[in-house]
């Protein structure tokens, strides 16, 4: 592809806003040889729907939703979230002329200097979050798009503002913010004492809640026992080497290809390590009206990055500590081309937190098999490969997440299964 005139770009703009509302505008452009696209969010539906990972909603609930029914040639390979309206020309309409240098005005917002408040309570914030990003921080600095930071990260913010100034803020509340003049606003307002906590992962997992852990090993036999010949039937699925799975507590962390992944990896667990194993879900899948009755019987732990993460990450603690195991899909997302996505890092955290080894699983074929936006699975050959525990001592979080990565990209290009 070397021109526009071989897409319809206008057909695919509507595509986009036709298929989100969080997008109020889109320009799709030819930039280095594909196709690729400006976006301009709805800030106030954002705001309006409580959302504080807007890249997350644009990437997998636009430019994805998009890609899965477009054909190869048609598909957003890159995009831009932007800050400003589109550039029009003289009848309100993109002035695609100028998309190129707006692309890149956009992409170096230049820092200028601002009046910074003198005060304790924005020096402290200000000190923390410099410890979660390297980036230069300012009171109209957005924390997704100027600092950069991640659902981890806001866990780590939230627990500073309330163990240093007693602030308790939810995700909600802190969507309606977003950048670090408005946050001190609303910390000076709120506060009942100004000190200064250190926070670390330690300190936030360790934290007491309410939570018992449901237990329905019967349940979960009893699923095996009637779909695992069914899946070994219509699949060809093959299990390689449980014996790495060790008797300690564990987490089980595949690669993520399909939906069919979490129902797979239920049928494939040793009996052993299945009765005492625990699911990280995403509660926009798993949370349903249809789903939620199954998900409460398969000893499972909703997540929602944009609501009470903490919560989930500290129930996720609770579990470890009665001695279960874990599985946890590192990628958070299923890949829409086989390639493995970032491996975020909440499964290192508690690898290291608790030093448990965590057990790297090939999960290949169910890409083939139901890829994304497929409702239904067809006949194709899968296999689960549990490989050799790595344990965490001496390693970060950052190289312990990228190990895992490591061990399973090498597994999948020694031993494709599909090329």
């Amino acid at each position: 592809m070397n021109s526009y005139k071989e897409v319809n770009i206008p057909k695919i703009e509507k595509s986009i806003l036709v298929i989100s509302d969080l997008v109020k505008e889109v320009a799709v452009m030819m930039h280095d040889g594909y196709l690729f696209a400006l976006i301009y969010p709805d800030f106030q539906e954002v705001k309006s729907r409580k959302i504080i990972h807007l890249e997350n909603e644009i990437r997998w609930y636009a430019v994805e939703l998009y890609n899965m029914k477009a054909e190869n040639s048609h598909k957003i390979k890159g995009y831009q979230i932007v800050r400003a309206p589109l550039p029009k020309d003289m009848r309100g309409e993109i002035d695609r002329s100028r998309l190129e240098a707006f692309m890149k005005e956009q992409a170096s917002f230049l820092i200028e200097a601002e009046e910074e408040p003198k005060d304790t309570v924005y020096i402290q914030i200000k000190d923390f979050l410099s410890t979660l990003t390297s980036d230069p921080i300012l009171p109209s600095s957005h924390f997704e798009f100027d600092l950069h930071l991640d659902s981890l990260n806001y866990v780590e913010l939230f627990t500073f503002l309330d163990k240093s100034f007693t602030v308790h803020i939810s995700e909600s509340e802190f969507s309606q913010m977003m950048t670090v003049e408005a946050l001190y606003h609303y910390v000076s307002e709120k506060k009942q004492k100004i000190t200064y906590t250190e926070v670390n992962w330690n300190m936030i997992l360790s934290e007491k809640i309410d939570y018992e852990p449901v237990t329905s090993a019967g349940y979960l036999k009893l699923y095996k026992t009637l779909f695992l010949p069914l899946f070994k039937l219509y699949f060809s699925l093959k299990i390689y080497n449980t014996e790495n799975i060790p008797d300690q507590p564990c987490i089980i962390a595949p690669n993520h290809q399909s939906m069919l992944d979490g129902f797979i990896m239920a049928a494939a667990l040793p009996d052993k390590v299945l009765k005492k194993m625990f699911f990280l879900a995403f509660e926009m899948v798993f949370g349903t009206k249809i789903m939620r009755p199954i998900i409460q019987r398969a000893q499972a732990i909703l997540i929602n990055y944009n609501d009470n993460l903490k919560a989930s990450m500290q129930k996720s603690a609770v579990v470890i500590n009665k001695g279960y195991n874990l599985l946890i899909f590192p990628e958070g997302a299923r890949t829409r081309d086989r390639e493995l996505l970032e491996f975020k890092k909440f499964f290192a955290i508690l690898s290291i937190e608790f030093n448990i080894p965590i057990v790297p699983v090939v999960l290949d074929g169910t890409f083939e098999s139901m890829p994304a936006g497929k409702l239904f699975p067809r006949p194709s050959p899968v296999v689960v490969k549990y490989l050799d525990p790595i344990y965490p001592e001496g390693l970060s979080y950052d190289e312990l997440a990228a190990k895992v990565k490591e061990a399973i990209h090498e597994e999948m290009i020694k031993h494709p299964l599909h090329s």
